[in-house]
């Protein structure tokens, strides 16, 4: 968005009041105004549009030193305006007073000064961006711990004690019961006595009448 230049205004009163009103005079006094050491100060149209081209002169700083406020165009405009007020001064004979000399000057200051503050900002843009890009700095290295010294290995924990005579338990009893029943026992033959043996030559049979 192009910015308006700000001292156009004292200098577009001035040409009004030369081509529309040349019964005005610059010199006349407005105002008188008592100061407390009794002296009196008279204003004039000449001291009121000095003093508004200084107040916009400073609006004018305050907005070229905003980021981004001025452009290209901005300063071309406040070129246009000093070369034509300069001109005017120089050209035209009721142009000729320290009035609007002054305001000549008060536009070269807006030009130089917006000119000045572009460039400081070329300028230092970079420089941050540059500060912004730059890596962190790596931090120190850390010397390394000292090794601690090895630990003794823990003592293992003592079996308990076997009984002296340990009970068997009664699954196995029971499993060693059905493994003698199951195998059969072979039978041994006995063995008679001499007494009971059968006499091998029987006695004669007695004689049938």
């Amino acid at each position: 968005m192009v910015g308006f230049p700000l001292l156009l205004i004292p200098l577009a009163v001035y040409n009004i009041i030369v081509f529309l009103m040349p019964g005005v005079s610059l010199a006349d006094p407005l105002l008188t105004v008592t100061l407390v050491s009794g002296a009196e100060w008279r204003i004039t149209l000449s001291d009121v549009l000095l003093a508004l081209g200084i107040l916009l002169l400073l609006l004018e700083v305050i907005k070229g030193a905003r980021p981004g406020a001025k452009f290209v165009m901005d300063h071309l405009l406040s070129l246009i305006v000093f070369g034509a007020a300069a001109a005017e001064f120089v050209l035209w004979p009721k142009f000729g007073t320290s009035t609007y000399g002054l305001l000549t000057l008060l536009a070269l200051v807006d030009f130089i000064s917006g000119i000045a503050l572009r460039t400081r900002r070329a300028t230092v843009a970079p420089a941050r961006r540059a500060q912004q890009v730059e890596p962190e700095p790596a931090p120190p290295p850390q010397a390394a711990p000292a090794p601690q010294p090895a630990s003794a290995p823990a003592p293992l924990p003592a079996a308990p004690p076997t009984p002296a005579n340990p009970v068997p338990p009664a699954a196995s009893v029971a499993e060693s019961v059905l493994l003698d029943h199951s195998k059969p026992t072979q039978a041994q033959p006995a063995v008679a006595s001499p007494d009971l043996q059968p006499d091998r030559n029987p006695p004669p049979e007695p004689e049938r009448r």
